[in-house]
């Protein structure tokens, strides 16, 4: 049993929590809401931007610590508090942790800005052409100047039975982009499981890697996506003229799929046949 901190318990932080508290780890969660999280987890509230808040973290002493925060408006100001100066302010309260062991950073794709029609790794170099990219590999640099073990997780886009998305821009053609491009996504179901099954490695003292991205098997062109979703809900789309595809990317899940992962979610069409079955 490990003592593991989660920063951030949203949708994808809160299902981590309930996975790890199920594994009868010790889980305390940090979130801004009061809202409770299921039981057996510890939750205090907090604000990572507020670095007064966080003093309560300096005596918890946890092996693990998982930040997931999400930002809450897309502004580079919003972006820097919530992920460079946030996991700062976390980190800070830990300096005196002999205990602590690994830390993961929720990051996501976004920190691949380049346009390519190569396959992206983790070997790849991270090219921001965002102030949202350039924000999340920024905090991903921190990480390197931890007396830890350290891991970024880059998630594509995340959907599932509350992530609906695309699922509503199917119904709808005259929302869909006028440029068709590549894309990438990941189930949260799948993302939180990876994040728990990382952590179970590092407890395992099993080798971790300092950066995985986390997505599906296949990469899909966005009209393709939305033209099975809108089909897949009664909505006609031969009058869709399908543009070529521009921009966007494609991303290798090797890595993380070499660690012995068993994605329950390989592909957009098995996510989202599971996703409308609930909406």
């Amino acid at each position: 049993m490990a003592k593991i901190l989660i920063v951030g318990c949203g949708d994808l932080g809160g299902e981590v929590a309930r996975l790890l508290a199920l594994a009868d780890h010790e889980v305390i969660g940090v979130r801004v809401s009061s809202k409770p999280l299921p039981a057996n987890i510890q939750v205090i509230q907090a604000d990572v931007t507020q670095a007064a808040t966080l003093a309560v973290l300096e005596n918890l002493k946890p092996n693990i610590i998982i930040y997931c925060v999400a930002a809450t408006g897309q502004s580079d100001e919003n972006y820097k508090a919530h992920y460079v100066s946030g996991l700062k302010n976390v980190l800070t309260t830990q300096v005196n942790n002999d205990k602590l062991q690994h830390v993961f950073f929720v990051s996501s794709t976004r920190v691949y800005g380049q346009k390519s029609e190569a396959i992206l790794d983790e070997t790849t170099p991270a090219i921001p052409s965002d102030f949202g990219g350039e924000r999340l590999l920024e905090a991903e640099n921190t990480l390197k100047h931890l007396p830890c073990e350290a891991t970024s997780m880059r998630l594509s886009g995340i959907y599932g039975n509350d992530r609906l998305y695309l699922v509503n821009m199917a119904r709808d053609q005259s929302r869909w982009p006028q440029v068709n491009s590549w894309s990438n996504r990941i189930h949260r179901d799948d993302a939180a499981r990876f994040i728990v099954f990382l952590c179970e490695k590092t407890i395992q003292k099993q080798m971790v890697a300092n950066c995985y991205i986390v997505t599906d098997d296949m990469p899909t062109q966005q009209y393709e996506v939305l033209s099975w979703l809108a089909n897949e809900q009664g909505i006609d789309t031969s009058n869709i003229k399908k543009p070529d595809a521009l921009g966007g990317k494609r991303l290798s899940n090797q890595r993380m799929r070499s660690t012995g992962f068993q994605l329950q979610y390989p592909n957009y069409q098995v996510g989202y046949t599971h996703v409308l079955q609930n909406v």
